[in-house]
């Protein structure tokens, strides 16, 4: 059973910048990040297919996160720059050994604990 850890999570004012972390402990084919804000619905940030690099990002990401993968290390990476309040969630690395579904949550069988991320000024 492959395991997901994830780090990097915080409290950071707004246009800030942190960079979120996922080691598996096993192979994937693709892995993926996920938030959930209170109240709300888990919803996809972004993903990335592990043998091509293919990457893909929710709107609100596009243009201030960066998602990549560290295939020596099985680790999955997220920056995050300019941060805003709606960005506060919990985040959550997902991985999966089958590469369809990139951006749902039916696509993924592995979850993180989870790591909060707070923006607030």
């Amino acid at each position: 059973q492959v395991r997901l850890v994830e780090s990097g999570g915080g409290l950071v004012q707004p246009g800030d910048s942190l960079r979120l972390s996922c080691v598996a402990s096993g192979p994937v084919a693709k892995m993926g990040w996920f938030r959930q804000a209170p109240g709300k619905e888990r919803e996809f940030v972004a993903g990335i297919r592990w043998t091509d690099g293919y990457d893909v990002y929710t709107d609100s990401a596009k243009g201030r996160f960066t998602v990549s993968r560290d295939n020596a290390k099985n680790t999955l990476n997220l920056q995050m720059n300019s941060l805003k309040f709606e960005d506060t969630a919990v985040y959550y690395c997902a991985a999966s050994s089958n590469i369809i579904y990139l951006v749902e949550t039916k696509g993924y069988d592995l979850w993180g604990q989870g790591t909060q991320v707070t923006v607030s000024s």
